[in-house]
């Protein structure tokens, strides 16, 4: 799969999820089987760009290629200079975020709400193509089904944004009405996919390698988009990998190995966050990681009163060696578990 001249290793992608897929996320799943990470989004507002979070966000740093940016905003102008920013900052792809049904961000007419003014939706397509044509970066947009139920315009949306120049869309099984609650429909993305020539990604709900391979088949998608399911499971990726090649399961990681991935990704996370807020940013990380093992809810309970880099590390490498005196694999129930107040995804 291509998006642009950029071609991926695989069709298996990192949903972006705010307060979730900053770099050091990105960089696990992508070790782990991921063929394409979008970060979180960066706001299309100048004012904030020099803000120690922006900066973060904007931060690449040893990140592998294709580098991919999501952007939000109202403004086709501020979106076009946006695009511009990131680009300067290591962009080598720019995604619009049209999915976000997260009210602080809805209120403010990004996101998901811009579906409901299809003018302004398909205006800050064409300012920020316009502004990506001339340095060759292709923009792609992730959106959802609609507004409501009674107003699914995605197959509409979608086609105009192809006509616009967008190379790639990802589409959420939802409305923005739903947030996340029901099940995600695939029947709109299926109807995306036959509706445009450009590569559809389908996301939404898709948890377990079957589901993957299902959902592929049923919609025709060139792509699946996971997100709340690789939250403290960056291995699912080479999971659905192994399934789609051989048809057969993955055995669950080693606890050795689950306690070295999350050590690492402790140490990265410090890196970028500093000990002040890396410690506490890192505390919903390592609460997915353990949060159906057993002992989990205990562990994560004195783990959240910790308030050091050290001490925090030092937890998690005694937790998980008390793990391995009692099992060689993390338990089966991990394959599955899903934490219902999962950050929102983009």
């Amino acid at each position: 799969m291509n998006i642009g001249q950029y071609k991926l290793p695989n069709n298996l992608f990192v949903a972006p999820m705010a307060g979730v897929t900053d770099r050091p996320f990105r960089m696990l799943c992508k070790k782990l089987g991921a063929g394409y990470a979008v970060s979180e989004m960066v706001t299309s507002k100048r004012e904030l760009w020099n803000t120690l979070k922006t900066s973060r966000r904007a931060n690449h740093d040893g990140e592998s290629a294709p580098i991919a940016v999501q952007i939000a905003g109202t403004s086709a102008e501020m979106m076009a200079e946006a695009a511009l920013y990131n680009i300067d900052n290591g962009a080598q792809i720019i995604d619009i975020n049209m999915g976000c049904p997260a009210k602080k961000v809805c209120n403010k007419w990004a996101g998901s709400a811009l579906m409901q003014d299809e003018g302004l939706a398909l205006s800050i397509v064409e300012a920020v193509v316009a502004a990506c044509a001339p340095r060759n970066v292709p923009v792609t947009l992730k959106m959802r089904t609609g507004w409501c139920q009674t107003h699914k315009n995605a197959i509409v949306l979608a086609r105009a944004f192809e006509q616009a120049g967008v190379q790639m869309l990802a589409v959420h099984g939802r409305t923005r009405e739903q947030g996340y609650k029901g099940v995600a429909e695939y029947e709109t993305i299926a109807a995306v996919k036959s509706a445009v020539h450009i590569p559809v990604v389908a996301n939404g709900d898709i948890t377990t390698a079957e589901k993957a391979c299902d959902v592929l088949a049923f919609t025709g998608a060139d792509a699946i988009m996971v997100g709340r399911a690789a939250q403290g499971k960056p291995w699912i990726f080479r999971e659905i990998a192994h399934y789609m090649d051989t048809g057969t399961h993955l055995a669950q990681p080693l606890v050795v190995e689950v306690k070295r991935l999350l050590c690492d990704h402790l140490s990265d996370h410090y890196d970028l966050y500093g000990e002040f807020s890396g410690v506490r940013t890192a505390r919903k990380h390592i609460g997915w990681y353990v949060r159906s093992l057993p002992g989990g809810e205990a562990f994560r309970d004195g783990m959240n009163a910790l308030e050091t880099c050290e001490s925090q590390h030092a937890a998690v490498a005694q937790f998980f060696d008390a793990l391995a005196d009692q099992y060689e694999r993390l338990p089966q129930s991990m394959a599955i578990a899903q934490d219902e107040e999962a950050d929102a995804l983009m």
